[in-house]
């Protein structure tokens, strides 16, 4: 056979390359004879040199180090079998036939569970030398095996930390336990709760693929211990010789030890043999305690830079997206990944929700991620249209089909051909049009009013509803039938006091996009303002938000928008204030007043010479006026001239 190398999980997964030249090089530029766009990858990593039957490998000052089977090497003899881990890849040398059609990992089971019959060896991680911030002098091996240990720990912590993928970190897990204790077997399990997530096995003696069968008793124990355990003589333990997997396998001895993350275990790593003259040593127990510490936090790693994968993709995914919402929050990252779903489909979609929530902004999205977005979108409002001229709007009409038809207008269907129509208020459609309706989505075609000829339609149709369809349905307002034929993805809004984590980005939106309507400065929340903002309820959602923060910036003379500038609704349910914050407002509001009624008195109460005096635009004064309920006592000033008492020694703002 042709020596091989194999990739089997990573980037280099599936790939299969000969060794046949003098030499093979590895690295993400694409001069390399084997090369992939993994960022874990230097430009040039390695080399395996071929000198007849042997195989050098040789590691190019790579930024992640180059790993056999575990272990950091700068040159290294490979052997058949032996595992190479470059970036995110694994990588296996085949030198004989056989192997070649074993290149998985070996399946793992657990199998029938028994009881423990002897008293099996348990070591806690705080009893673990290796584990001990000082090490127990008197307990460690000999110090020419205790330096060859540290030494080959510190090896597995450097290669494996760097590992990012599960998959290719249990492969490496693998071939380094191989190499440091006398196992024929052996399985690293990752678990979510009590389920087995990912399994990975070898049996050495009969190679890859061939089933792996672990004790379940043994794992079971081992979580709820969270510590490592070894049975040193199976054979003398009648339970779990009675254990049919491992006495077909004739296990002589075996050990299992924890991955333990933040206290829970993650994982274990499960080994046994079945040579009696190999037995596991109470030494062994202590190094594979180690390791699996050290596996343990390149597992939380893994797992972090999974999550943090997923997490980058959500986020390119949704700058990818194009639309004009705003929020961050969960409720609306779902609604972002509804779009993203249905967007490339031609499925009709029913967007529910209260009145403000942003039907229309989500068909518009829906719209211009879909294939459609060069054509038409076109939006029709069925509840602002009566249905008399609701049905020339939406089908159109020929000419003379009605006093005053005096030419043929093509209507809102046609005019979204090969596009998007988008159906606002669609509860409101009138029975004869719900029938109509009804047709278009059926048999795609329709009719204009007045008109015999049937017309073929490509549209996409996006209705929305403030109203719970189903409710109508059931009193007889709505079409069952059509009910079924808009409800093909349908979503439901959500209003504003629901998504309150998006009100400040909501707030800074509509105070820029007012600003530039208005072509005057942008003004900053002040955080009384902000704190009403997100106590209030909004039962008007997005809509009333924009319209209350437009109005505060128009009228507000502050250099913030102020509490004060904010409609009486919102400030009213605000935040209760502490009794000092409240003593001081009151105090504030009647400064207010006796200043507002001392500049009406002055100006024999001509509001504008007021302003001038006060230094406001006299419709701030007015708005200051309605705000501080001094209606009746300027009426009186202007009739009268009525005295204020106050103090005609403070000056006017």
């Amino acid at each position: 056979m042709i020596p091989k190398l194999v990739g089997v999980s990573g980037p280099f997964r599936g790939i299969t390359v000969a060794l046949e030249g003098p030499e093979l090089s590895i690295g993400r530029d694409r001069s390399n004879d084997l090369s992939t766009n993994d960022p874990a990858l230097s430009r040039r990593q390695c080399t395996i040199a071929s000198d007849g039957d042997s195989f050098r490998l040789r590691d190019l000052g790579s930024r992640n180090g180059t790993l056999v089977n575990g272990i950091p090497v700068e040159q290294y003899e490979l052997h058949h079998g032996d595992q190479i881990c470059v970036g995110d890849s694994v990588l296996v040398l085949l030198l004989d036939e056989d192997s070649a059609h074993h290149l998985e990992r070996s399946p793992v089971e657990l199998s029938e569970t028994a009881q423990l019959g002897g008293p099996p060896v348990f070591l806690r991680p705080e009893q673990a030398i290796y584990l001990q911030s000082e090490l127990a002098v008197g307990r460690l091996p000999s110090p020419a095996r205790a330096a060859v240990d540290l030494n080959t720990l510190l090896k597995i912590a450097k290669g494996i930390g760097a590992i990012r993928d599960l998959e290719a970190l249990q492969w490496q897990l693998l071939g380094a336990v191989f190499d440091l204790v006398p196992a024929d077997r052996g399985a690293v399990l990752l678990f979510d709760g009590d389920e087995v997530t990912s399994a990975a096995g070898w049996d050495r003696l009969r190679g890859p693929g061939h089933l792996v069968r672990v004790s379940r008793t043994v794992i079971d124990r081992v979580r709820r211990e969270k510590a490592g355990l070894m049975v040193t003589d199976v054979e003398e333990d009648t339970a779990l010789q009675a254990v049919q997997s491992l006495a077909e396998f004739q296990v002589s001895s075996l050990l299992c030890v924890p991955l333990l993350c933040s206290a829970d275990v993650a994982g274990v790593i499960y080994l046994d043999t079945r040579d009696a003259s190999q037995r596991f040593e109470h030494h062994h127990l202590e190094l594979m305690s180690a390791v699996a510490a050290i596996a343990a936090l390149a597992l939380a790693n893994a797992h972090q830079y999974e999550q943090l994968q997923r997490e980058n993709l959500e986020l390119r995914a949704e700058i990818g997206l194009d639309h004009n919402m705003v929020g961050h929050g969960a409720k609306m990252r779902e609604v972002f990944q509804f779009i993203r779903q249905v967007a490339p489909t031609d499925s009709t979609v029913l967007l529910q929700g209260e009145s403000g929530t942003g039907k229309e902004l989500v068909a518009r999205a829906v719209h211009a991620n879909s294939p459609r977005k060069e054509r038409p979108f076109v939006a029709i409002n069925c509840a602002a249209i009566t249905e008399t001229l609701l049905e020339s709007e939406l089908f159109g009409h020929e000419k003379g089909a009605f006093t005053g038809a005096v030419a043929q207008k093509k209507g809102k269907m046609e005019a979204a051909e090969g596009g998007t129509l988008f159906l606002d208020e669609v509860s409101e459609l009138a029975p004869g049009l719900q029938a109509k309706l009804l047709r278009v989505l059926q048999e795609r075609e329709f009719e204009r009013v007045g008109g015999t000829r049937t017309l073929k339609l490509d549209v996409r149709v996006v209705a929305a509803t403030n109203q719970d369809l189903s409710e109508a349905v059931e009193s007889g307002k709505f079409r069952r039938d059509l009910f079924y034929r808009l409800n093909v993805v349908a979503v439901t809004l959500p209003p504003l006091r629901e998504r309150r984590e998006d009100i400040p980005a909501l707030a800074d939106h509509f105070i820029a996009k007012a600003a530039r309507k208005c072509r005057s400065r942008v003004k900053p929340l002040s955080l009384a303002a902000r704190a009403s903002l997100l106590a209030y309820d909004w039962p008007g959602n997005v809509r009333e938000l924009e319209n209350a923060l437009e109005r505060a910036l128009v009228l507000g003379g502050a250099d913030q928008v102020l509490l004060d500038d904010l409609p009486e609704s919102v400030v009213e349910s605000g935040p209760t204030q502490p009794q000092e914050s409240a003593q001081f407002h009151g105090a504030l509001k009647e400064t207010k007043k006796q200043l507002v009624l001392r500049a009406l008195q002055a100006a024999n109460g001509n509001y504008i010479e007021a302003a001038k005096a006060l230094g406001m635009h006299p419709n701030s004064l007015l708005r200051l006026i309605r705000t501080l309920d001094l209606k009746a006592a300027t009426k009186a000033i202007g009739k009268s001239g009525l005295q204020v008492p106050a103090d005609r020694n403070q000056p006017l703002l």
